[in-house]
C-alpha cells in the first residue's frame, strides 16, 4: 500500500482553509475599524488646522495695527512676521503637495486627498516618501529641521522654544524589537496606509501652525507698546470634559477674564512652582480613572506686593481605544475559556459591569473571560457603565458559538535533546522511540487554539505475511502489552495503523478521529 507524506485528508484541508478564510476576515474587520479612526482624526486636525489659521491671522493682525499706530517701533517686528508667514506658507504648502502625490499614487491623477478612496493602500505612501534616489521624506525632513531652528529663533520663552522643537522633532525613532532607532522618514511613512500617512502629514501641519503661532504672538510681545496696548477682556468657556458619553451631562464654566499681556503670574501645582513664565501644566498619564489637582496664582503688583488665587481641577485617563471583541477570533467556542477585552471610554475600568447569555462571563483584573454553554446558540455580550451613579447600557454584542474543531492525534516522544515532539505519522519514525512511547494523545495545536484532548480509546491494526489485519485494542490511551509486542516484531520499513481514534475534548464532546499511519524506522 502506497503512501504520500505531505497528503492531507480532505477533513484537515477544509479545517485549514476555513482557519484561513476566518483569520482574513478579521484582519478585514480591524482593518475597517482602523481605518475610519483615522479618517476621524484627520477630520480633527483640519478643524484645528483651521482654528491655528484664524488664531495666527489675528496675532498677525494685532502686529499690524501696532505697526500702523507706531511704525518705527513696531514695523521692525512686523517685518519679522512677514517673514515668518511667508516661511510657513512654503513648507505648508509643500506639505500639501506630498499628500495630493500619496494619494494620486494611491488613488490615480484625480486623486483627493479629502476623498481618499484607497484608504489601506500600504505601498503609495512608501512609493512617493522612501524611494531610493528621490527620497521626499528625508526631503521633508531637512525641510522640517530648517523650519524648526528658523522658527526657534523668534521664541525667547525657552520652555515654549522646548514646546515647538519637542512639536517638530525629526529625531530617530525607537520601535519595539528593533535595536537600533529608526529613521523619522522610515518609521512615519514605511507599511502605512495611505489614510495614515496623510493623517501624520496633516498632523505636521498642524504642528507647524502651531510654531507659527508661538513666534507670532513672541514678536507680538517684544513690542513696546505701552502706550497703545492695554489689558484684555476675553470669554472662556471651561468644560469638565470634552469627552461626553450619551447619558451623561455636559458641564463648563463660562467666565469672563482679564488677561495682562505684559507680566504672566507664577504658577503653582500642588506646592511646586511651574517654570518662570509658563502657564503649562503636563503630567504623564500612567493609569486610567480620574485624577485631581490643586494650585494657586501668584500675580504681582506695580506697588510691590503680590496676591493670592487658588483653583482645583481634575482630569479623567482613559485606554486609547475601545472595543468589545473576542480576542481569538470573532466567535466563541463552547467549553472552553475565550478571552475578551471591553472598554468604554472615559470610564474607569471599576465602573464598568457586563453579562452574557448563553454562558458565563467573568472578570480578571482588567481583562474578561467568556466561557459559553451551548454549541448553536448565539452568546450576547452586554456591557453597562456606571454614569454620574446612573448605570447607562453601552453596548450588546452578539457572538456566534461554535463546537471546538477535531484534533490531531500525535506520539508524544523526547529528540536526541531531549526536547518533547510529536510524531503525527505518514513519515519514518524510529522503533526505539515507537517503544519508548507510553501510547496515543490528540489536541488543537494551530497556534490559535491551544487546546489539550482525552484519548480514550483506540486500535492498532498490524498485517501479517498474507496480508490479513490483525487488530488490537488499547489500554485507554495506553499501549496494550499486547500492541507493545506486535511493535518488537516489527521491522524495517513496516507500517501499521491506529485507526477508531476516541477522544474528549474540554466541551465534553467525544470525537472519532481520522486514523494515522505509523512507519517504522
Amino acid at each position: 500500500m502506497g503512501a504520500n507524506n505531505n497528503r492531507l485528508s480532505p477533513r484537515q484541508k477544509m479545517i485549514n482553509l476555513m482557519y484561513i478564510v476566518l483569520t482574513a476576515m478579521l484582519a478585514l474587520n480591524v482593518s475597517s475599524d482602523v481605518l475610519d479612526g483615522f479618517t476621524q482624526v484627520h477630520d480633527g486636525l483640519k478643524r484645528s488646522n483651521s482654528g491655528y489659521n484664524v488664531r495666527n491671522a489675528a496675532v498677525y493682525g494685532r502686529l499690524e495695527a501696532l505697526a500702523q499706530q507706531n511704525p518705527e517701533k513696531a514695523g521692525p517686528w512686523l517685518s519679522k512676521a512677514d517673514d515668518v508667514r511667508r516661511r510657513t506658507a512654503a513648507i505648508y504648502t509643500y506639505v500639501d503637495s506630498l499628500k495630493s502625490a500619496i494619494v494620486r499614487k494611491a488613488d490615480g491623477d484625480d486623486g483627493d486627498p479629502e476623498n481618499i478612496l484607497n484608504r489601506d493602500d500600504l505601498e503609495s505612501a512608501a512609493v512617493v516618501m522612501l524611494a531610493p534616489g528621490a527620497s521626499k521624506g528625508k526631503d521633508l525632513r531637512l525641510h522640517v529641521d530648517k523650519y524648526a531652528e528658523y522658527i526657534g529663533a523668534f521664541i525667547p520663552d525657552t520652555a515654549k522654544q522646548r514646546s515647538v522643537a519637542e512639536a517638530l522633532s525629526t529625531a530617530p525613532i525607537s520601535r519595539p524589537g528593533i535595536p537600533t532607532p529608526l529613521p523619522w522618514e522610515e518609521a512615519k511613512f514605511d507599511q502605512q496606509p495611505v489614510v495614515a500617512a496623510i493623517t501624520l502629514l496633516s498632523k505636521l501641519q498642524s504642528d507647524i501652525l502651531y510654531a507659527e503661532g508661538e513666534a507670532l504672538n513672541s514678536l507680538l510681545e517684544q513690542v513696546d507698546a505701552g502706550d497703545v496696548r492695554v489689558n484684555e477682556l476675553n470669554a472662556y468657556v471651561m468644560p469638565q470634559s470634552r469627552l461626553v458619553m450619551r447619558g451623561s451631562k455636559y458641564s463648563a464654566s463660562i467666565v469672563l477674564a482679564a488677561v495682562d499681556t505684559t507680566q504672566r503670574p507664577q504658577v503653582y501645582i500642588e506646592g511646586k512652582a511651574l517654570p518662570q513664565g509658563s502657564d503649562i501644566y503636563e503630567i504623564t498619564a500612567a493609569s486610567t480613572g480620574n485624577f485631581d489637582y490643586k494650585g494657586y496664582l501668584e500675580v504681582m503688583h506695580s506697588d510691590g506686593t503680590s496676591t493670592r488665587h487658588d483653583f482645583t481641577s481634575s482630569y479623567t485617563v482613559i485606554e486609547p481605544m475601545a472595543t468589545v471583541s473576542a480576542t481569538m477570533m470573532n466567535v466563541l467556542y463552547a467549553g472552553i475559556d475565550n478571552p475578551v477585552g471591553i472598554s468604554v471610554p472615559g470610564v474607569a475600568m471599576n465602573n464598568i459591569s457586563a453579562s452574557m447569555t448563553n454562558g458565563t462571563l467573568s472578570r480578571q483584573g482588567d481583562h474578561w473571560v467568556a466561557r459559553p454553554a451551548k454549541v448553536g446558540d448565539d452568546a450576547v455580550v452586554t456591557v453597562t457603565a456606571n454614569m454620574d451613579g446612573h448605570p447607562v447600557t453601552m453596548a450588546s454584542t452578539t457572538f456566534r458559538v461554535r463546537k471546538l474543531p477535531d484534533p490531531t492525534p500525535f506520539i508524544a516522544f523526547k529528540d536526541a535533546q531531549g526536547n518533547t515532539d510529536r510524531y503525527r505519522g505518514g513519515k519514518p519514525f524510529k522503533k526505539a522511540t515507537l517503544l519508548a512511547a507510553n501510547g496515543l494523545e490528540a489536541a488543537i495545536d494551530d497556534g490559535l487554539l491551544n487546546t489539550p484532548f482525552t484519548v480514550e480509546s483506540f486500535e492498532t491494526v498490524f498485517f501479517d505475511s498474507s496480508g490479513n489485519a490483525m487488530p488490537e485494542v488499547s489500554q485507554g490511551a495506553a499501549f496494550s502489552q499486547r500492541q507493545k509486542q506486535q511493535f518488537q516484531r516489527l521491522s524495517r520499513g513496516k507500517r501499521f495503523y491506529i485507526s477508531r481514534i476516541r477522544a474528549k475534548g474540554p466541551d465534553g464532546l467525544v470525537r472519532d478521529l481520522s486514523p494515522m499511519e505509523v512507519i517504522v524506522n
